[in-house]
């Protein structure tokens, strides 16, 4: 009977761990569901999805000259995605609530940490802030807001500069975010 080497079991097994850890998502990556139904119903819809080599593609348009267009394209050179949902009805909550809060279920700590939370009972406007981190180190930016006729989604994968992240308002769909005043003095919902 011949013996077989063990050897040749492990090539084609770390070359597979190897892809399986290659193929594993991105530090702050979300899966969004898909709101494809949603942009027949709604009265203004933004779907931005931008890949590393999509996103070196759209840094590509920024014009080098103009200051605040060089900033973004510096701050782009680390980040692996730009995705970004936000749609606009005509008529109060016609988007699916539920979908929107499965985004949010997916923001939870060890991974996610919440820098800012605003909730309007008033207004019916909530605004949450989530960022990825990793060893101290931006890894995922989630922006969820949501209020009665629009909500936005915004996720940014990939090394952050959080002190430089205004640079990309207006830019690649990620929209000007005013956080609301909750009417509390700017506390939070712990009263701080």
């Amino acid at each position: 009977m011949k013996t077989f080497s063990r050897s040749w079991l492990v090539a084609p097994l770390a070359a597979l761990l190897t892809s399986v850890a290659l193929a594993a998502p991105p530090p702050g990556l979300l899966v969004l569901p898909e709101f494809d139904a949603l942009t027949k119903k709604a009265t203004e819809s933004v779907n931005i999805s931008l890949d590393p080599a999509l996103l070196g593609l759209a840094a590509g348009f920024l014009d080098s000259s103009d200051p605040q267009d060089a900033s973004a394209k510096q701050l782009i050179t680390g980040l692996k995605g730009i995705y970004v949902r936000s749609y606009t009805f005509d008529a109060d909550f016609a988007y699916p609530a539920a979908q929107v809060d499965a985004v949010r279920a997916q923001l939870a700590p060890p991974a996610w940490q919440r820098l800012v939370q605003v909730n309007s009972s008033k207004d019916h406007t909530h605004v949450d802030i989530y960022v990825c981190a990793d060893h101290g180190v931006a890894q995922g930016l989630a922006i969820i807001a949501s209020e009665p006729r629009q909500f936005t989604i915004v996720n940014i994968v990939g090394a952050i500069d959080l002190a430089k992240l205004h640079q990309l308002e207006g830019k690649f769909g990620i929209p000007k975010i005013s956080v609301p005043d909750s009417g509390d003095g700017g506390k939070d919902d712990k009263g701080k």
